[in-house]
């Protein structure tokens, strides 16, 4: 197998293909419908997985490299960026999304820890003036540190929430400088582990505060993209209060920002929350709250979040199907938050695991825009609920009718069956379409 060093730019293969490092079902510049396959798809490299995993999990240390012969901080710091910078160009990926801890190292104090970011800042729209690339989006780590053992914007000390808050305003600068379209709070410990210790009337009534005050500053700032919540319902935190899509659209609809906020939807936590990932996509969808996603997979067997990189074709098109149905992405995209497997430890294996992803999410827009045309499942919904479309059932669906009128026409309708949901004969015709030949 090739080095990566003797690799270059990944070209479309095909699909009857053998070549490991080729597409085989994502072609970047063909048109679907009226698209370029990567403006439908809008991947994006993960910062944080791509450029510093090295395979540690919490039972073993590293078990890759990616100092890239770098031992001084920042220098490390430029080398990753133009590592991450030459990937996307490999790999066709015109995106890209960063925490700030990700892109520069953190320093004796905030003071430095910002110099950092700013001067990494710096460099990376350097790398973007240089190749085209962009930035997708943004978000400030704010889990790692000890001093967020407790949460940040939940945190029961007023300092590491004014921590927090100086974390946003750089990043939210950063990604205003950098043309970035989407900022994202993920939660990672604004949640509790026990009620003994906690008031979570307080703890809520801060978030909500927190994420007004990013709000305000990054409108007043020039930020015209969408804020993001990233939705997980556990790890690190017991009970997060960004648990699903559900609760997140509830808890955005009672501070009163739905307006200014969309959800930023991962497979992953769909799989830890009990859910489908495109349940999570659905009720972000119908809630009118569909972002962006964070594309990667879970295993139900495990579980903790392990960010494998996608590769169930079914699974991807159903979620390019809510994508489709939506109208596409406007300010989101396709972000690749997901790590090599701890065995899988070589730049060879980043590329291949990219190529896996990518070709699983191509597949799945192939598979979705067949569904839509194919038109039985649409057709089928529709009959199903066709009741709804006329007479007192079109009253109900509007919101005209009363209690006493359905309770009048129920005394001399009673007498009815309800027709199957026939889901497996559904199921049949969703095979039918992923794999005719």
């Amino acid at each position: 197998m090739k080095r990566y060093e003797e690799i270059g730019k990944i070209p479309y293969v095909g699909p009857n293909s053998k070549e490991p490092f080729g597409f085989r079902h994502y072609d970047p510049d063909e048109v679907i419908h009226g698209k370029k396959m990567r403006e439908h798809l809008k991947f994006a490299l993960s910062w944080w997985h791509t450029m510093n995993y090295c395979g540690t999990d919490m039972f073993g240390g590293d078990t890759g490299d990616k100092s890239f012969g770098e031992k001084e901080a920042m220098a490390l710091y430029r080398r990753k960026a133009d590592v991450a910078f030459e990937l996307m160009e490999k790999l066709s990926i015109d995106y890209y999304c960063f925490h700030d801890v990700d892109v520069a190292p953190q320093g004796k104090d905030l003071a430095e820890s910002l110099r950092n970011l700013d001067e990494m800042g710096s460099y990376l729209l350097k790398k973007q003036e240089e190749t085209g690339k962009r930035l997708l989006w943004a978000t400030a780590n704010n889990f790692g540190d000890r001093r967020f053992m407790a949460g940040a914007a939940t945190s029961p000390e007023k300092d590491a929430f004014c921590l927090a808050a100086a974390k946003v305003k750089s990043a939210i600068d950063w990604t205003i400088r950098l043309g970035g379209t989407g900022y994202v709070f993920w939660g990672g410990r604004e949640g509790y582990d026990t009620l003994l210790n906690t008031d979570v009337a307080l703890e809520l009534k801060n978030l909500g505060n927190f994420l007004r005050m990013a709000r305000d500053y990054g409108r007043k700032a020039g930020f015209r993209g969408d804020f993001y919540i990233e939705p997980k319902p556990k790890e690190p935190t017991k009970h997060q209060y960004d648990f699903d899509a559900a609760t997140c659209c509830n808890f955005l609809r009672k501070e009163g920002l739905l307006e200014d906020f969309r959800l930023n939807i991962e497979a992953n936590h769909a799989t830890l929350a009990g859910h489908t990932f495109q349940h999570e996509l659905r009720i972000a969808r119908v809630n009118g709250v569909f972002g962006s996603i964070d594309a990667n997979q879970g295993d139900p067997l495990l579980g903790w979040d392990t960010d494998q990189f996608p590769t169930s074709v079914p699974e991807c098109a159903l979620a390019m199907l809510e994508v489709l149905l939506e109208g596409g992405f406007t300010n989101g995209g396709l972000n690749f938050d997901a790590k090599t497997r701890r065995q899988s430890n070589t730049m060879e294996d980043l590329l291949l695991s990219y190529i896996a992803g990518m070709d699983a999410f191509a597949l799945g827009l192939r598979i979705a825009f067949r569904i839509l045309e194919d038109g039985r499942l649409g057709q089928f919904l529709e009959e199903r609920y066709r009741s709804y479309q006329e007479g007192l059932g079109k009253k109900i669906l509007e919101g005209k009718a009363t209690l006493e009128e359905c309770a009048d026409y129920a005394l001399s309708h009673d007498d009815f069956l309800i027709p199957s949901g026939r889901q497996e004969y559904l199921e049949s015709v969703l095979n039918d379409i992923m794999y005719r030949g």
